[in-house]
């Protein structure tokens, strides 16, 4: 039997509409990647033998993620003081009413309400746990949410798409004769199993659970290496209307060395006030005129500030394969410094909004891309 062949058996008897069309997918991946001749055999080998690996994974074995109530559901958000997108005059934070609701484990009560919820059976323990956890420290660790086959396989088409020219991620050159590519924006638009992990039903469960908000998958950036990124909030980036809607979540495709520049993250920092463009003195036509220079001279020094005036202490996410980090819109975090230059840092990072919400980018004063393309 050919390869071909073996891989569309491999996909008949895979159990699910969605394993089969990942299947499909990399058969089509593995014949475009992979042309005839002799040479391509034994690489053609290894994406068969991964591919059934996986299927094998997903047919035959239980989910290894503890238990979740995956009947319930949650509806977008309805803002008290309703805004209608054609009549903001600039999308920025100070143009937009104080109004809520609040995300429900950012009120005073979210103790009492995770509590009320577990007890009527709307929150499995392990959920209610999830959301304590994520209400004091503003981030929560799901460890091997994802099986080492489909990390593999995912990252394996994200590489091929690379090889291939699809994608071309910036060098981002961290020392002399460094070849490793650097970070790329939304290559889920382009690699098809990337879009399909962005929208696995265990991940928007998370973030629903999270916003108790019906949530919607919008920005993905992908990494081999350390971003060494400074710190910094998400809410100036990608904002919402009511505030704190969305939630970023840190997957690992590898195991993290502690020198290979791990995210950095500072518990507790989501409670404190989010610091927007116009509170650090960044004007409006900033960003289109000078890119990021304003962030750099008045953003980064501000948090800076923050996190030495108010003590926060870091922490590092020394993840192991398959790990998923979630963190709140006004957590501060960053990439702390690569000291380890022989280990990589191979991650995919997703950012959801809440469906209901306005989103808009404070810094650079646009709405976003979800009401654009709508």
């Amino acid at each position: 039997m050919t390869g071909p062949a073996r891989l569309r058996e491999v996909a008949r008897s895979a159990t699910s509409d969605a394993t089969r069309r990942k299947v499909s997918r990399t058969l089509s991946w593995a014949e475009s990647r992979l042309p005839g001749g002799d040479r391509a055999v034994p690489k053609f080998k290894r994406v068969l033998r991964r591919v059934e690996s996986a299927v094998r994974k997903a047919s035959t074995e239980p989910s290894t993620l503890p238990k979740w109530n995956t009947e319930r559901t949650e509806q977008p958000v309805n803002p008290e003081v309703p805004v209608a997108l054609t009549g903001v005059e600039s999308f920025r934070s100070e143009w937009f009413p104080r109004a809520g609701p609040r995300p429900w484990l950012d009120r005073p009560d979210a103790d009492a309400a995770i509590s009320r919820r577990e007890r009527i059976g709307e929150i499995t323990p392990f959920e209610a746990a999830l959301c304590r956890k994520w209400s004091r420290d503003g981030y929560v660790i799901v460890e091997k949410m994802f099986a080492d086959e489909m990390l593999d396989y995912v990252w394996s088409a994200y590489d091929g798409a690379i090889d291939r020219g699809v994608l071309k991620p910036p060098p981002e050159i961290q020392f002399p004769g460094d070849k490793t590519p650097g970070r790329l924006l939304d290559p889920h638009l382009s690699v098809p199993e990337i879009a399909d992990l962005m929208h696995d039903q265990n991940l928007g469960h998370v973030v629903n659970m999270l916003l108790g908000a019906e949530s919607a998958p919008f920005q993905s950036i992908s990494g081999h290496k350390a971003s060494q990124q400074a710190i910094h909030g998400d809410s100036i980036h990608m904002t919402t209307y009511p505030e704190g809607y969305l939630v970023a979540m840190w997957i690992a495709f590898e195991d993290i060395h502690p020198g290979s520049g791990p995210l950095e993250f500072y518990p507790g920092s989501h409670r404190l006030p989010t610091v927007y463009s116009a509170d650090v003195g960044i004007p409006e036509e900033a960003f289109k005129a000078r890119g990021y220079r304003d962030f750099d001279d008045k953003y980064t020094p501000a948090i800076r500030e923050v996190i030495a005036t108010r003590g926060l202490e870091a922490r590092h996410f020394h993840a192991g394969k398959g790990d998923v980090l979630f963190w709140h819109a006004n957590l501060l975090h960053g990439g702390s410094a690569r000291t380890d230059f022989l280990h990589t840092r191979r991650a995919l990072v997703f950012h959801f909004f809440a469906k209901g919400c306005i989103c808009y980018h404070d810094l650079a004063a646009s709405v976003s891309r979800v009401h654009v393309s709508a």
